[in-house]
């Protein structure tokens, strides 16, 4: 119902402004083309004024309605996230604080000097002073906002500290798949033309000792709440791009040429839950670049746990290795084999 009246309204608008046009029309037949001019000037200078409060009221109340359902009213949710939503904030006012000034000053001149027979027109040629006004002052603000965005580009893209847990993160149409080193704290190499969907999505070489231990997921990736998490990123098929919207950060994952950046969660997502309000929250991973006809579908999930949780969930992991060679697996060993190795073994210490 409200979008029907929403419609109605619009479309009276625009009646109304071509009634008037209209009539605006009639008295220039009627007064004569000199008269008309300046008819028409005063009531563009009263339409000028109209749509600069009608503009800013529209700003006002779409910020009031709306700005509480975006992601700005959350709150970043890791530390260089916040580093950005700062970063934001300041661009804003700076550009918000121009913006003001300059449509006020062009509307109302507008309506302020429109054609007047009793005025003389000033007539305005050059002024060096005034042109390294306007060139210098918004030169040197966009110099200072580029130098704090590079600034916190290279923070993020950077190393880490010692202490940062490492994941993997690689894209493909259409999904993720993330990969923990083990126990070892080192990644087994890869190779791509290893890559088997079934038992190898990544193209582990399980010759290399370093990868038997590796852990892969697909979709969802556990991180610890206050740990430094560095991602690794590529790709086994086109460029993608790793999105973390509550995060505040992304980077491309272009196939063959690793990338990184790194963030630190400073909410579970239990914590993030109870301060939206929303028991289905969960943070995303999104693909952010175009890559084909499932780009849509490409969501990913991030759970964001504290460390006792976290380790409880690694301890459930199996090693990728053991569902590529089942048969090496230990704990898939039949029980009456375990029996009968505990025996012999029982036998030839006696």
């Amino acid at each position: 119902m409200s979008l029907y009246l929403s419609v109605a309204i619009i479309v009276l608008i625009f009646v109304v402004i071509f009634q008037i046009a209209k009539a605006s029309e009639y008295v220039s037949i009627l007064k004569g083309e000199e008269a008309s001019r300046q008819q028409n000037n005063k009531i563009n200078g009263f339409l000028m004024v109209a749509f600069l409060v009608l503009g800013f009221v529209g700003i006002y109340v779409c910020n009031k309605v709306y700005y509480g359902k975006t992601q700005m009213a959350q709150g970043a949710a890791s530390i260089q996230g916040e580093k950005v939503d700062e970063m934001l904030f300041v661009t804003l006012i700076i550009t918000g604080i121009v913006f003001v000034i300059t449509q006020v000053l062009l509307f109302w001149f507008a309506y302020k000097y429109q054609e007047d027979k009793n005025r003389k027109v000033f007539f305005f040629a050059h002024s060096t002073k005034l042109e390294l006004i306007w060139t210098a002052i918004p030169a040197i603000a966009l110099t200072v906002l580029v130098v704090f965005g590079l600034r916190n580009w290279f923070f993020f893209t950077g190393e880490p500290p010692k202490n940062a847990m490492v994941v993997e993160v690689t894209g493909k149409q259409f999904g993720w798949i993330f990969r923990y080193p083990g126990k070892d704290a080192i990644f087994g190499k890869k190779y791509y033309k290893n890559i088997d969907p079934a038992t190898n999505s990544v193209g582990i070489i399980w010759d290399d000792k370093y990868a038997q231990d590796d852990i892969l997921m697909e979709q969802t990736m556990y991180v610890v709440k206050g740990t430094p998490i560095k991602l690794i990123l590529g790709s086994r098929d086109v460029i993608h791009d790793v999105g973390l919207t509550h995060f505040r950060l992304k980077m491309d994952a272009v196939p063959g040429i690793p990338t990184t950046m790194w963030f630190t969660p400073i909410y579970t997502t239990k914590e993030m839950r109870e301060k939206t309000g929303n028991p289905n929250f969960s943070y995303e991973i999104s693909c952010d670049q175009m890559c084909g006809n499932g780009h849509y579908s490409m969501k990913g999930i991030i759970e964001v746990v504290d460390q006792e949780e976290y380790d409880l969930w690694m301890a459930k992991q199996k090693p990728q290795y053991f569902t590529a060679f089942p048969e090496k697996d230990p704990s898939s060993v039949p029980v009456a084999a375990k029996v009968d190795s505990t025996t012999k073994a029982t036998t030839a210490k006696m």
